[in-house]
């Protein structure tokens, strides 16, 4: 079977861009620097599981031997655990990267479950959100010495986690979850738009990874954020808003630039869409979804981003389908509502799937 450097070299070729001499040093340069070009993905799967599956089974170990070691085993164990787990990762990084990036990211992680485990042994009734920070600060850290991609998406996790446990304990026992709910749709928001055309790179492109994975569950939270409702009118309230706006807008500022002021947008109707939840305006939320989903697909058509074209059409289709179970099928029968659901899935579903490549294919022409 033809390889991918193969194929594009017969084009290339064919197409007059290269000649035989020039093909013949592409090839020999290919042969020695193949191994450094980037993991594909069934290595990068596979790494990863593998790192997962390390992860479990060194904690499963340790559980199981607990209760026969000292406080001073124990947390001797733990340091000895993600000191090890770095020191095997930078001993194996010159051989295999992609082996070595997963073994720091996994000494990261369970930075975490060390610091959770040692706050047990020692009987630490503290601020618990503390550990999160510790854990966020120490990934920080791994980002800074390693520079790798991974090391940055633990940390850009660990702080939105670590500041909605803020609020959470601040507010407490009437915190709302408005506000951590528009916080973190924000801050998705934010993530997802990190690249831009000719600013592109592997940290910004872990930050839209998680953008895309969060915005949908975040925006149905927030949407539905009308059965939960307990409401503040205290300062502990409005530093709450603050944050859950400005913090998200100042990072799209570093991020964006000046084409941050599309996630100011942005910020309008996230406040709007929560402000129409709590007050149960039902129509105008599924029709202010709607305007969202429209509008991150003219934001993805305006920068070239298929990622924001398809969760656009994504949520525009969440909305309507949501729209149709919570205030038409109920009007209907049982063989009406299933005939119309069918039809709508259909035709629709066909119709839409054809939209959204066709936007794809206009925002990658350009």
């Amino acid at each position: 079977m033809e390889s991918e450097l193969e194929a594009a070299l017969r084009r290339w070729s064919a197409a007059g861009l290269l000649d035989a001499d020039a093909i013949e040093r592409i090839r020999a340069f290919e042969a020695v620097n193949g191994s450094r070009r980037r993991a594909r993905w069934p290595t990068i799967v596979a790494v990863t599981f593998g790192a997962l599956a390390l992860s479990v089974g060194i904690v499963l170990f340790v559980s199981a031997h607990w209760d026969r070691l000292s406080p001073a085993q124990r947390m001797s164990m733990l340091v000895i655990l993600v000191a090890g787990l770095h020191a095997a990762a930078a001993v194996t990084y010159q051989r295999n990267h992609a082996v070595g990036s997963a073994l720091h990211a996994t000494g990261t992680l369970s930075l975490g479950a060390a610091i959770a485990i040692a706050g047990q042994i020692f009987n630490l009734q503290e601020h618990w959100p503390s550990a999160l920070l510790v854990w966020s600060v120490g990934a920080w850290a791994a980002w800074l010495l390693l520079r790798h991609w991974s090391q940055f998406a633990i940390a850009a996790i660990l702080t939105p986690a670590w500041l909605v446990a803020e609020w959470t304990v601040a507010a407490s026992p009437s915190a709302s979850p408005q506000i951590p709910a528009a916080g973190v749709l924000l801050c998705a928001l934010c993530y997802l738009s990190a690249c831009l055309p000719g600013r592109d790179s592997a940290v910004r492109r872990s930050l839209t990874w998680i953008g895309s994975l969060v915005l949908l569950p975040s925006a149905v939270v927030a949407a539905s954020i009308q059965i939960w409702t307990p409401r503040q009118s205290d300062s502990v309230a409005t530093i709450g808003w603050l944050c859950a706006i400005l913090l998200p807008l100042g990072l799209a500022f570093l991020l964006r630039g000046r084409n941050a002021w599309m996630n100011a947008a942005a910020a309008g109707w996230t406040v709007l869409l929560v402000i129409l939840a709590r007050e149960r305006f039902a129509l105008s939320v599924y029709a202010w979804c709607v305007v969202g989903a429209v509008g991150l697909v003219a934001w993805g058509i305006h920068e070239a981003s298929s990622e924001r074209i398809n969760l656009g059409m994504a949520g525009f289709a969440i909305a309507l389908v949501a729209f149709f179970f919570s205030n038409i099928m109920d009007k209907l029968d049982r063989s009406a509502s299933l005939i119309t659901l069918g039809i709508l899935f259909l035709a629709g579903g066909w119709y839409w799937e054809k939209l959204r490549r066709g936007l794809v294919a206009r925002a990658t022409r350009g």
